[in-house]
Protein backbone atom coordinates (compact mmCIF):
# COMPACT_ATOMS: atom_id res chain seq x y z
CA UNK A 1 0.00 0.00 0.00
CA UNK A 2 1.26 3.17 -1.46
CA UNK A 3 1.85 6.15 1.36
CA UNK A 4 -0.27 9.13 1.01
CA UNK A 5 1.91 12.39 0.88
CA UNK A 6 -0.87 14.52 2.50
CA UNK A 7 1.65 17.70 2.59
CA UNK A 8 2.91 17.01 -0.95
CA UNK A 9 -0.76 16.81 -2.32
CA UNK A 10 -1.97 19.60 -0.52
CA UNK A 11 0.27 22.32 -1.73
CA UNK A 12 0.36 20.61 -4.88
CA UNK A 13 -3.30 21.16 -4.75
CA UNK A 14 -2.52 24.98 -3.81
CA UNK A 15 -0.37 25.53 -6.85
CA UNK A 16 -3.15 24.49 -8.91
CA UNK A 17 -5.32 26.65 -7.57
CA UNK A 18 -3.22 29.08 -7.69
CA UNK A 19 -3.03 29.22 -11.74
CA UNK A 20 -6.61 28.74 -11.60
CA UNK A 21 -6.95 32.29 -9.54
CA UNK A 22 -4.10 34.05 -12.09
CA UNK A 23 -5.99 33.02 -14.80
CA UNK A 24 -8.90 35.71 -13.73
CA UNK A 25 -6.43 38.44 -12.71
CA UNK A 26 -4.62 38.32 -16.18
CA UNK A 27 -7.58 37.92 -17.69
CA UNK A 28 -8.90 40.98 -15.92
CA UNK A 29 -5.84 42.82 -17.20
CA UNK A 30 -6.39 41.41 -20.89
CA UNK A 31 -10.19 43.50 -20.88
CA UNK A 32 -8.17 46.64 -21.42
CA UNK A 33 -5.75 44.92 -23.90
CA UNK A 34 -8.67 43.40 -25.97
CA UNK A 35 -11.20 46.35 -25.35
CA UNK A 36 -12.06 49.46 -27.40
CA UNK A 37 -8.56 51.09 -27.06
CA UNK A 38 -6.81 47.53 -28.06
CA UNK A 39 -8.47 45.59 -29.91
CA UNK A 40 -11.41 46.93 -30.60
CA UNK A 41 -13.90 44.79 -28.93
CA UNK A 42 -16.71 46.23 -26.86
CA UNK A 43 -16.99 45.82 -23.08
CA UNK A 44 -20.09 43.38 -23.77
CA UNK A 45 -17.92 41.41 -26.69
CA UNK A 46 -15.39 40.96 -24.13
CA UNK A 47 -18.13 39.56 -21.47
CA UNK A 48 -19.36 37.10 -23.76
CA UNK A 49 -15.79 36.10 -24.96
CA UNK A 50 -14.57 35.74 -21.20
CA UNK A 51 -18.10 33.71 -20.47
CA UNK A 52 -16.54 30.64 -21.22
CA UNK A 53 -14.15 30.78 -18.54
CA UNK A 54 -17.10 30.34 -16.45
CA UNK A 55 -19.49 28.20 -18.45
CA UNK A 56 -16.46 26.11 -18.87
CA UNK A 57 -15.66 25.68 -15.43
CA UNK A 58 -19.12 24.77 -15.09
CA UNK A 59 -19.35 22.22 -17.48
CA UNK A 60 -15.98 20.79 -15.93
CA UNK A 61 -17.41 20.74 -12.79
CA UNK A 62 -20.67 18.93 -13.81
CA UNK A 63 -18.75 16.17 -15.69
CA UNK A 64 -15.99 15.73 -13.52
CA UNK A 65 -17.57 15.13 -10.12
CA UNK A 66 -19.42 12.21 -10.91
CA UNK A 67 -16.29 11.25 -12.73
CA UNK A 68 -14.00 11.88 -9.62
CA UNK A 69 -15.09 8.46 -8.03
CA UNK A 70 -15.56 6.76 -11.03
CA UNK A 71 -11.93 7.53 -12.73
CA UNK A 72 -10.48 9.21 -9.78
CA UNK A 73 -9.20 12.26 -8.42
CA UNK A 74 -5.85 11.80 -9.92
CA UNK A 75 -6.84 11.43 -13.33
CA UNK A 76 -8.91 14.60 -13.39
CA UNK A 77 -6.51 16.23 -11.81
CA UNK A 78 -3.85 15.49 -14.98
CA UNK A 79 -7.04 16.33 -17.11
CA UNK A 80 -6.80 20.00 -15.53
CA UNK A 81 -3.10 20.08 -16.07
CA UNK A 82 -3.27 19.35 -20.09
CA UNK A 83 -6.67 21.68 -20.16
CA UNK A 84 -4.61 24.40 -18.32
CA UNK A 85 -1.57 24.02 -21.27
CA UNK A 86 -4.05 24.17 -23.94
CA UNK A 87 -5.44 27.23 -23.04
CA UNK A 88 -2.48 28.99 -21.73
CA UNK A 89 -0.98 28.61 -25.41
CA UNK A 90 -4.33 29.44 -27.08
CA UNK A 91 -4.08 32.51 -24.98
CA UNK A 92 -0.63 33.33 -26.06
CA UNK A 93 -2.10 32.99 -29.87
CA UNK A 94 -5.28 35.23 -29.68
CA UNK A 95 -6.50 37.65 -31.31
CA UNK A 96 -9.69 38.14 -32.08
CA UNK A 97 -13.01 37.91 -29.97
CA UNK A 98 -13.39 34.13 -31.21
CA UNK A 99 -9.72 32.82 -30.48
CA UNK A 100 -9.87 34.76 -27.37
CA UNK A 101 -13.33 32.62 -26.68
CA UNK A 102 -12.19 29.05 -27.39
CA UNK A 103 -8.94 29.78 -25.37
CA UNK A 104 -10.75 30.88 -22.50
CA UNK A 105 -12.71 28.13 -22.60
CA UNK A 106 -10.19 25.58 -22.41
CA UNK A 107 -8.72 27.93 -19.33
CA UNK A 108 -12.46 27.64 -17.34
CA UNK A 109 -12.26 23.73 -18.03
CA UNK A 110 -8.62 23.22 -16.64
CA UNK A 111 -10.02 25.52 -13.48
CA UNK A 112 -12.96 23.60 -13.41
CA UNK A 113 -10.89 20.19 -13.49
CA UNK A 114 -8.82 21.48 -10.72
CA UNK A 115 -12.19 22.32 -8.42
CA UNK A 116 -13.69 19.22 -9.21
CA UNK A 117 -10.62 17.19 -8.47
CA UNK A 118 -9.24 18.98 -5.60
CA UNK A 119 -12.02 20.00 -3.20
CA UNK A 120 -12.85 16.45 -2.33
CA UNK A 121 -9.57 15.51 -1.80
CA UNK A 122 -8.96 17.85 0.19
CA UNK A 123 -12.08 17.33 2.13
CA UNK A 124 -11.18 13.56 2.03
CA UNK A 125 -7.86 14.01 3.73
CA UNK A 126 -8.37 16.14 6.26
CA UNK A 127 -12.12 14.52 7.51
CA UNK A 128 -12.11 16.05 10.70
CA UNK A 129 -11.23 19.79 9.77
CA UNK A 130 -13.15 20.28 6.62
CA UNK A 131 -13.88 23.65 6.65
CA UNK A 132 -10.67 24.75 8.51
CA UNK A 133 -8.87 23.04 5.74
CA UNK A 134 -10.83 23.81 2.76
CA UNK A 135 -10.78 27.51 3.84
CA UNK A 136 -7.22 27.05 4.02
CA UNK A 137 -7.14 25.71 0.76
CA UNK A 138 -8.51 28.77 -0.95
CA UNK A 139 -6.93 31.27 0.56
CA UNK A 140 -4.67 30.48 -2.35
CA UNK A 141 -7.87 31.72 -4.79
CA UNK A 142 -7.55 35.44 -3.81
CA UNK A 143 -3.41 34.70 -3.05
CA UNK A 144 -3.06 33.63 -7.10
CA UNK A 145 -5.10 36.59 -7.82
CA UNK A 146 -2.91 39.45 -5.56
CA UNK A 147 -0.03 37.42 -7.20
CA UNK A 148 -1.37 37.22 -10.84
CA UNK A 149 -2.55 41.09 -10.18
CA UNK A 150 0.98 42.19 -9.51
CA UNK A 151 3.09 40.25 -11.82
CA UNK A 152 0.09 42.12 -14.68
CA UNK A 153 0.77 45.35 -13.15
CA UNK A 154 4.62 45.28 -13.21
CA UNK A 155 4.66 43.53 -16.53
CA UNK A 156 2.44 45.80 -18.50
CA UNK A 157 2.05 48.93 -16.78
CA UNK A 158 5.88 49.26 -15.15
CA UNK A 159 8.28 47.54 -17.09
CA UNK A 160 5.65 48.09 -20.67
CA UNK A 161 6.45 44.35 -21.74
CA UNK A 162 3.93 42.84 -23.98
CA UNK A 163 0.60 41.18 -22.58
CA UNK A 164 1.92 37.31 -23.57
CA UNK A 165 4.45 38.04 -21.36
CA UNK A 166 2.14 38.41 -18.58
CA UNK A 167 0.48 35.82 -19.81
CA UNK A 168 3.44 32.99 -20.03
CA UNK A 169 4.11 33.42 -16.63
CA UNK A 170 1.22 30.85 -16.06
CA UNK A 171 3.60 28.32 -17.04
CA UNK A 172 5.35 28.53 -13.98
CA UNK A 173 2.79 27.43 -11.22
CA UNK A 174 1.30 24.95 -13.91
CA UNK A 175 4.07 23.17 -14.35
CA UNK A 176 5.04 22.90 -10.65
CA UNK A 177 1.98 21.59 -9.89
CA UNK A 178 2.13 18.96 -12.63
CA UNK A 179 5.80 17.66 -10.89
CA UNK A 180 4.41 17.55 -7.64
CA UNK A 181 1.58 15.37 -8.33
CA UNK A 182 3.34 13.20 -10.49
CA UNK A 183 4.28 9.85 -8.90
CA UNK A 184 1.93 10.27 -6.21
CA UNK A 185 -0.45 8.31 -4.42
CA UNK A 186 -3.70 10.29 -4.38
CA UNK A 187 -6.64 9.59 -1.56
CA UNK A 188 -10.47 7.93 -2.92
CA UNK A 189 -13.07 10.40 -2.22
CA UNK A 190 -14.94 10.35 1.24
CA UNK A 191 -18.18 9.33 -0.44
CA UNK A 192 -16.58 6.04 -1.49
CA UNK A 193 -14.82 6.06 2.06
CA UNK A 194 -18.40 6.29 3.80
CA UNK A 195 -19.64 3.55 1.26
CA UNK A 196 -22.51 5.83 0.04
CA UNK A 197 -23.98 4.42 -3.20
CA UNK A 198 -24.61 6.34 -6.46
CA UNK A 199 -28.04 5.87 -6.16
CA UNK A 200 -28.03 7.76 -2.39
CA UNK A 201 -25.63 10.76 -3.93
CA UNK A 202 -28.36 11.58 -6.66
CA UNK A 203 -31.20 11.45 -4.47
CA UNK A 204 -29.12 13.79 -2.01
CA UNK A 205 -28.81 16.44 -4.72
CA UNK A 206 -32.20 17.01 -4.82
CA UNK A 207 -32.77 17.28 -1.21
CA UNK A 208 -34.74 20.79 -0.49
CA UNK A 209 -31.45 22.28 1.56
CA UNK A 210 -28.85 21.38 -1.24
CA UNK A 211 -30.93 22.96 -4.10
CA UNK A 212 -31.19 26.01 -2.17
CA UNK A 213 -27.83 26.75 -1.09
CA UNK A 214 -27.13 25.81 -5.37
CA UNK A 215 -29.63 29.00 -5.63
CA UNK A 216 -27.68 30.66 -3.08
CA UNK A 217 -24.39 29.78 -5.06
CA UNK A 218 -25.37 31.67 -7.91
CA UNK A 219 -26.06 34.62 -5.97
CA UNK A 220 -22.91 34.63 -3.88
CA UNK A 221 -20.65 33.98 -6.87
CA UNK A 222 -21.67 36.23 -9.17
CA UNK A 223 -21.44 39.06 -6.15
CA UNK A 224 -17.50 38.11 -5.39
CA UNK A 225 -16.19 36.91 -8.78
CA UNK A 226 -18.80 39.43 -11.29
CA UNK A 227 -17.66 42.32 -9.49
CA UNK A 228 -13.31 41.29 -9.52
CA UNK A 229 -13.61 39.97 -12.77
CA UNK A 230 -14.69 43.21 -14.42
CA UNK A 231 -12.80 45.12 -11.86
CA UNK A 232 -10.64 47.62 -14.92
CA UNK A 233 -13.77 48.88 -16.57
CA UNK A 234 -15.62 49.18 -13.04
CA UNK A 235 -13.10 51.35 -11.47
CA UNK A 236 -10.95 53.01 -14.32
CA UNK A 237 -12.38 56.36 -13.94
CA UNK A 238 -12.05 55.87 -9.70
CA UNK A 239 -8.50 55.00 -9.41
CA UNK A 240 -4.99 54.75 -11.36
CA UNK A 241 -4.35 51.11 -11.50
CA UNK A 242 -7.68 49.04 -10.74
CA UNK A 243 -5.61 46.31 -10.86
CA UNK A 244 -3.88 46.93 -7.73
CA UNK A 245 -7.04 47.50 -5.97
CA UNK A 246 -8.11 44.10 -7.55
CA UNK A 247 -4.55 42.63 -5.48
CA UNK A 248 -5.50 44.51 -2.15
CA UNK A 249 -9.20 43.11 -1.88
CA UNK A 250 -7.80 39.83 -2.16
CA UNK A 251 -4.37 40.49 0.07
CA UNK A 252 -7.36 40.59 2.46
CA UNK A 253 -9.03 37.80 1.42
CA UNK A 254 -6.18 35.47 1.80
CA UNK A 255 -5.49 36.81 5.45
CA UNK A 256 -8.98 36.16 6.26
CA UNK A 257 -9.15 32.81 4.84
CA UNK A 258 -5.54 31.93 6.35
CA UNK A 259 -7.32 32.97 9.74
CA UNK A 260 -10.74 31.25 9.17
CA UNK A 261 -10.37 28.55 12.04
CA UNK A 262 -11.42 31.42 14.91
CA UNK A 263 -13.92 32.77 13.01
CA UNK A 264 -15.69 29.64 11.93
CA UNK A 265 -15.57 28.17 15.55
CA UNK A 266 -17.38 31.48 16.55
CA UNK A 267 -20.27 32.01 13.46
CA UNK A 268 -20.30 28.48 12.17
CA UNK A 269 -21.49 28.40 8.48
CA UNK A 270 -25.19 30.11 8.53
CA UNK A 271 -23.59 32.88 10.86
CA UNK A 272 -20.77 33.64 8.48
CA UNK A 273 -22.83 33.74 5.20
CA UNK A 274 -25.02 36.29 6.61
CA UNK A 275 -22.14 39.07 7.78
CA UNK A 276 -20.80 38.18 4.76
CA UNK A 277 -23.75 39.43 3.13
CA UNK A 278 -23.88 42.45 4.68
CA UNK A 279 -20.26 43.65 4.04
CA UNK A 280 -20.70 42.77 0.65
CA UNK A 281 -23.95 45.07 0.01
CA UNK A 282 -22.22 47.55 1.98
CA UNK A 283 -19.22 47.02 -0.17
CA UNK A 284 -20.59 47.69 -3.29
CA UNK A 285 -22.83 50.85 -2.65
CA UNK A 286 -19.52 52.37 -1.41
CA UNK A 287 -17.63 51.76 -4.42
CA UNK A 288 -20.41 53.17 -6.58
CA UNK A 289 -19.65 56.39 -4.61
CA UNK A 290 -16.25 56.71 -3.55
CA UNK A 291 -12.58 57.36 -5.67
CA UNK A 292 -9.17 57.89 -5.29
CA UNK A 293 -7.87 56.92 -1.80
CA UNK A 294 -11.12 56.12 -0.09
CA UNK A 295 -12.11 53.23 -3.10
CA UNK A 296 -9.17 50.92 -1.42
CA UNK A 297 -11.56 51.92 1.59
CA UNK A 298 -14.88 50.57 -0.23
CA UNK A 299 -13.35 47.64 -0.97
CA UNK A 300 -11.56 46.35 1.96
CA UNK A 301 -15.57 46.40 3.74
CA UNK A 302 -16.26 44.80 0.04
CA UNK A 303 -13.62 42.00 0.53
CA UNK A 304 -14.48 41.58 4.11
CA UNK A 305 -17.94 40.48 2.84
CA UNK A 306 -17.09 38.50 0.05
CA UNK A 307 -13.86 36.87 1.65
CA UNK A 308 -15.55 33.35 3.19
CA UNK A 309 -18.39 33.15 0.39
CA UNK A 310 -16.85 31.02 -1.79
CA UNK A 311 -14.87 28.40 0.57
CA UNK A 312 -18.11 28.41 3.19
CA UNK A 313 -20.82 27.30 0.84
CA UNK A 314 -18.45 24.56 -0.19
CA UNK A 315 -17.65 23.60 3.30
CA UNK A 316 -21.50 23.91 4.36
CA UNK A 317 -22.27 21.14 1.57
CA UNK A 318 -19.26 19.16 2.60
CA UNK A 319 -20.36 19.41 6.29
CA UNK A 320 -23.88 19.05 6.74
CA UNK A 321 -25.01 17.53 3.28
CA UNK A 322 -21.85 14.68 2.75
CA UNK A 323 -23.65 11.80 1.31
CA UNK A 324 -23.57 14.49 -1.62
CA UNK A 325 -19.94 13.09 -2.58
CA UNK A 326 -17.76 14.86 -5.28
CA UNK A 327 -21.15 16.06 -6.92
CA UNK A 328 -22.33 18.21 -4.54
CA UNK A 329 -18.90 20.08 -4.51
CA UNK A 330 -19.15 19.80 -8.01
CA UNK A 331 -22.37 21.28 -8.67
CA UNK A 332 -22.29 24.06 -6.31
CA UNK A 333 -18.94 24.97 -7.98
CA UNK A 334 -20.39 25.26 -11.58
CA UNK A 335 -23.12 26.75 -10.05
CA UNK A 336 -21.54 29.41 -8.88
CA UNK A 337 -19.49 30.07 -12.33
CA UNK A 338 -22.07 29.64 -14.65
CA UNK A 339 -23.67 32.59 -12.85
CA UNK A 340 -20.54 34.65 -13.70
CA UNK A 341 -20.88 34.21 -17.20
CA UNK A 342 -24.84 35.14 -17.20
CA UNK A 343 -23.62 38.38 -15.51
CA UNK A 344 -20.51 39.42 -17.28
CA UNK A 345 -22.02 40.31 -20.39
CA UNK A 346 -24.88 41.72 -18.77
CA UNK A 347 -22.58 44.14 -16.82
CA UNK A 348 -20.81 44.95 -19.89
CA UNK A 349 -24.07 46.59 -21.42
CA UNK A 350 -24.49 48.63 -18.32
CA UNK A 351 -21.33 49.89 -18.70
CA UNK A 352 -21.11 50.53 -22.29
CA UNK A 353 -24.94 51.89 -22.31
CA UNK A 354 -24.96 53.74 -18.73
CA UNK A 355 -22.48 53.97 -16.57
CA UNK A 356 -19.79 51.73 -14.30
CA UNK A 357 -21.61 52.80 -10.92
CA UNK A 358 -24.80 51.50 -12.54
CA UNK A 359 -23.01 48.14 -12.69
CA UNK A 360 -22.17 48.25 -9.02
CA UNK A 361 -25.47 49.19 -8.13
CA UNK A 362 -27.42 46.47 -9.82
CA UNK A 363 -24.82 44.13 -8.53
CA UNK A 364 -25.55 45.28 -5.47
CA UNK A 365 -29.40 43.98 -5.31
CA UNK A 366 -27.93 40.37 -5.26
CA UNK A 367 -26.42 40.17 -1.77
CA UNK A 368 -29.52 42.32 -0.58
CA UNK A 369 -31.36 39.41 -1.55
CA UNK A 370 -28.62 37.06 0.13
CA UNK A 371 -28.79 39.06 3.28
CA UNK A 372 -33.01 37.97 3.73
CA UNK A 373 -31.96 34.48 2.63
CA UNK A 374 -29.23 33.84 4.97
CA UNK A 375 -31.17 35.33 7.98
CA UNK A 376 -33.80 32.85 7.25
CA UNK A 377 -30.73 29.37 7.05
CA UNK A 378 -29.07 30.90 10.26
CA UNK A 379 -32.94 30.65 11.88
CA UNK A 380 -33.24 27.14 10.11
CA UNK A 381 -29.96 25.60 11.15
CA UNK A 382 -30.09 26.64 15.06
CA UNK A 383 -33.61 25.18 15.26
CA UNK A 384 -32.61 22.65 13.74
CA UNK A 385 -29.35 21.54 16.16
CA UNK A 386 -31.76 22.21 18.80
CA UNK A 387 -33.37 19.45 17.16
CA UNK A 388 -30.32 17.11 17.00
Amino acid sequence: MKIINKNRLFLASCLALITTAMTFAIRARLETVFGPDGVGLTLEQIGYAFAPAFFGFTIAMIIGGPLVDLLGIKKITWMAFLTHLVGIVLTLLADSMTSLFIATLFIGIGNGFVEAALNPMVASMYPKEKTKMLNRFHVWFPGGIVIGAILGWLVMDVLNLSWQIMVATLFIPTVLYGVLFFGQSIPVTERVQLGVSNKKMFSSVVKPLFLFMVACMFLTAASELGTTQRIESLLKESVAAPLLVLAFINGIMALGRMFAGQVVHKLKPSGMLLYSAIFTFIGLWLLTITSGGMTFVAAAVFAIGVTFFWPTMISFVAEYLPETGALGLSIMGGAGMFSVSLVLPIMGNLMDNASAAQALRTMSILPAILIVVFFGLNIYMNKRKLKA
